[in-house]
């Protein structure tokens, strides 16, 4: 009698066991959270320095044994938003945004990872796409785990417009010029979604 009340807690226990570690290995796909999304562009010109903000963002996150194994991050052009109507279409402008629309960011490679308990630092490369023209980059991010399934980054990426062919912007008749490079600050949130 004790051995099989033993063995049925044996099994039980081993059930669980699998349970667990299945739900760790399975993969787990999360979706880029708008609401919890900024991204500034800081540049500067030969006369003052500018800003602009990035309105708009999607994306996907699959993470499988604790790492990233893909990620997808769009950006619509003109989802980019300055104080200043002019620079706003100069932007769409130098990115072509009427023959290439969307800014693309895909994952190729998570060349560091470092967990220690909530916090996470973490080093990828992957393909930027702009004006139909695609670049590798590296991307170095500080983030932490907000809670079971939610995952937040922030870092900076430093970049020269003309590594992807574009005229950089100019106005009041070319006396004010768009300096290389420009700096991108984001902070950018993973959520698991629920299963409905």
């Amino acid at each position: 009698m004790r051995e099989s009340v033993l063995s049925r807690t044996v099994i039980t226990c081993f059930v669980a066991f699998l349970a667990i570690v299945g739900g760790l290995l399975q993969a787990q796909t999360l979706k880029l959270n708008a609401n919890a999304f900024s991204m500034t562009i800081f540049g500067t010109t030969n006369i003052h320095n500018f800003q602009s903000k990035v309105t708009q963002a999607s994306g996907e996150l699959v993470i499988k044994d604790a790492k990233p194994q893909s990620m997808l991050v769009e950006i619509p052009v003109k989802g980019i938003k300055s104080n200043e109507k002019l620079m706003d279409t100069k932007t769409y402008k130098a990115f072509n945004a009427d023959k290439y629309p969307v800014i693309i960011f895909q994952l190729t490679n998570v060349s560091e990872l470092q967990v220690a308990g909530n916090e996470i630092n973490v080093v990828i490369a992957g393909n930027l796409t702009m004006n139909g023209v695609t670049k590798p980059v590296i991307l170095k991010a500080s983030g932490k785990i907000v809670k079971p399934g939610v995952y937040q980054f922030s870092g900076s990426l430093d970049m020269k417009m003309t590594d992807f062919k574009m005229q950089l912007p100019t106005a009041m008749l070319g006396l004010m010029k768009v300096r290389d490079p420009v700096t991108v600050k984001y902070t950018v949130t993973f959520e698991e979604q629920p299963v409905n």
